[in-house]
């Protein structure tokens, strides 16, 4: 069985030969494995799958950027500005619109090569006022037919690229509470449900819209599965009455419409989620990651097993920040043994870590890692 195949299975929530083994890299472990170039998600990824021999799940960021914040439309003129200075790198975003001018700045490190990996944060929003809402919701533009024919284009190249390795997960724009923090203050964002809840749902409504009819295209030009990322509605920040009564109802929605054009939805939160995870069942996802413990989240694997492995695919929980670098072989394997004798029972498991590979990350751990979860993973 290929490993096409076998994640396939999967996600399907039937039983392959062995449990996946789908590590999470991007620029920043590619950039360490490839010095001196600037390396592509899938391309890259492909190579150091086949280098290390694991099932791949490429997540390409090409059109994680919404259509309305690349490119111009009647009523829309965006103006992009990307300035690298004292150590960060900044992207400007300017848009007229017929009412106003909206403004968006975004900021991160610079790293150069591996800055492609980096999610900036936003230091300026889009959405500060009521009147940037007016204007949003009047002009933001409908889905443009050259971003639809580049989807098909890309997403046929990925694949072919992919080949049986794997399969093509490329993220949409985030989740929709995520992309609701992207262009508006999460403080603000939280409080405005109380506050001034017209203007919350207004504002969800807009994006559930345009983010649904978006991520249905990039669904049925790519087939195999979705990324969402769903980190800042995390349960460090958000409790599960919130998240149920003024997040989820927009989540569901986006996820139907991908289930619909019949593809698989991966939604991404890396830290805190226990008690999220009936919320993920109730959103109707294919599958989580990455079930991350302690420190950086709050999941234990063989709970999340207990609660939810039934009816979503759960990905990860290996601590790749200090646990990866630094473990002798015989302690991954030992942890790895662990972990694949909690998530294998019953199917519905993808071996993976916590989040994506790091910077220092040694290449033989990564082998011994992979190795032992094949060889832990038989059924």
């Amino acid at each position: 069985m290929d490993g096409r195949e076998r994640l396939i299975l999967t996600l399907k929530g039937e039983t392959p030969d062995r449990v996946p083994v789908s590590l999470f890299v991007q620029e920043e472990f590619l950039s360490y494995m490839y010095p001196g170039k600037a390396v592509d998600r899938v391309t890259d990824a492909v190579a150091c799958a086949e280098h290390f021999d694991f099932d791949l799940m490429a997540r390409s960021r090409k059109f994680e950027y919404p259509h309305f914040m690349r490119k111009s439309f009647p009523n829309w003129e965006l103006s992009l500005h990307t300035v690298r200075e004292a150590g960060n790198f900044y992207k400007t975003f300017e848009i007229q619109t017929p009412l106003k001018k909206l403004k968006q700045v975004e900021a991160g490190p610079d790293l150069g090569d591996q800055t492609g990996g980096v999610h900036l944060t936003t230091i300026e929003y889009l959405i500060k006022d009521e009147s940037d809402l007016e204007a949003f919701i009047k002009y933001a533009p409908a889905l443009d037919q050259g971003t639809v024919a580049e989807m098909v284009e890309y997403c046929a190249w990925a694949k072919q690229q992919i080949g049986s390795l794997g399969l093509s997960v490329p993220w949409t724009w985030g989740g929709i509470f995520n992309q609701a923090s992207t262009y508006r203050d999460v403080a603000e964002l939280m409080m405005d449900p109380y506050i001034n809840p017209g203007f919350y749902v207004r504002y969800m409504d807009k994006l559930t819209e345009l983010s649904m009819e978006y991520s249905r295209a990039l669904a049925r030009a790519n087939g195999d599965a979705v990324g969402i990322q769903g980190n800042i509605a995390n349960s460090a920040i958000i409790g599960e009455k919130f998240f149920d009564q003024f997040i989820l109802p927009y989540e569901k929605r986006l996820v139907e419409a991908i289930h619909q054009e019949g593809s698989y939805t991966v939604y991404h939160n890396c830290g805190r989620a226990e008690v999220l995870q009936t919320s993920y069942v109730d959103m109707g996802l294919t599958a989580w990651e990455t079930i991350a413990a302690y420190p950086q989240g709050d999941n234990d694997l063989q709970r999340a097993k207990e609660n939810v492995g039934k009816k979503l695919t759960l990905i990860g929980n290996l601590d790749q920040i200090h646990f990866l670098k630094t473990a002798s072989e015989a302690e991954l394997v030992k942890k790895v043994e662990e972990m694949l004798g909690i998530g294998k029972p019953g199917g519905r498991y993808i071996f993976a870590c916590s989040d994506f590979l790091e910077v220092g990350t040694p290449f033989d751990n990564v082998i011994t890692i992979v190795q032992a979860a094949k060889r832990f993973g038989n059924y």
